[in-house]
């Protein structure tokens, strides 16, 4: 890994940092790749829980796409190619099984802002700020569109995107980007304390939970309750359920077996 360094905890967190600081993280096919490489490793990986994407640049998560290949003088094919890797990572994310949080330390801007949203959860310094603010430099961000309808309000859609103009932490929190603002010297014990919260919970009903939320989201209503429903019962036979419940009715921490 050249782009990113990936470490995985005895806790069952798995931590996968953007380490490019000299571009600020710049979304380039090169990282995206090691990105998609680490998230593969964490899916099949038994030890890995939770996984916190973070970056290990003071002030910025990312700055987005890597704007050096925009005016490349690369063939139109070989540009079109590459953009697969958006729409890639953003399935691999959904599909993950596991718990992905994003830890937006600093600025989060253009198709960092889509990878953070394609995370289940993201935790936001006081400090950072995020926006789309391609079309100030006559470009869109047509790869994270489809990731940003998917949680934000279509006028604030329309208000981000066409103005260009960056939100501070707490107002992506109230537009639904966000999910907790912390100040920035209580930003790696807030990280720390959701991330070994998710990684105690059962591995089995984590993934059947997640995997249903992903599959179920675009699902006409009746086909939702349909899967849902068959989903419920083959939690009711897992070897975790029962030992949730026992363990709630004996007032003691469950001893999770995975299955």
């Amino acid at each position: 890994m050249q782009h990113i360094r990936y470490d995985v905890a005895d806790t069952g967190v798995a931590t996968v940092a953007l380490d490019q600081p000299d571009n600020r993280n710049a979304l380039s096919d090169a990282l995206l790749s090691e990105l998609i490489e680490a998230l593969t490793d964490a899916r099949g990986n038994q030890r890995v829980r939770c996984v916190v994407l973070a970056s290990t640049h003071e002030t910025t998560f990312s700055s987005g796409g890597n704007l050096s290949a925009f005016n490349s003088e690369d063939p139109l094919f070989v540009k079109h190619v590459g953009t697969e890797r958006f729409p890639e990572l953003f399935t691999l994310i959904g599909e993950l099984g596991k718990p992905v949080i994003c830890a937006a330390r600093g600025h989060c801007l253009a198709g960092a802002l889509g990878l953070a949203i394609a995370c289940d959860l993201v935790i936001a310094s006081d400090t950072a700020t995020f926006g789309t603010p391609e079309i100030n430099i006559g470009a869109f961000p047509f790869m994270i569109l489809a990731t940003i309808y998917r949680n934000v309000g279509r006028k604030k859609v329309s208000e981000m995107l066409l103005l260009g103009e960056r939100l501070t932490a707490e107002e992506a929190a109230r537009w639904g980007i966000v999910n907790k603002v912390v100040p920035l010297a209580a930003f790696d014990a807030a990280v720390d304390d959701w991330a070994l919260k998710l990684a105690a919970k059962s591995p089995v009903i984590m993934k059947l939970g997640k995997d249903a939320m992903w599959r179920a989201k675009d699902m006409a209503l009746e086909d939702q309750w349909a899967f849902l429903r068959s989903q419920l019962t083959i939690a009711f036979a897992t070897d975790d359920l029962r030992e949730g419940v026992t363990a709630f009715f004996e007032k003691r921490d469950p001893e999770w077996v995975g299955r």
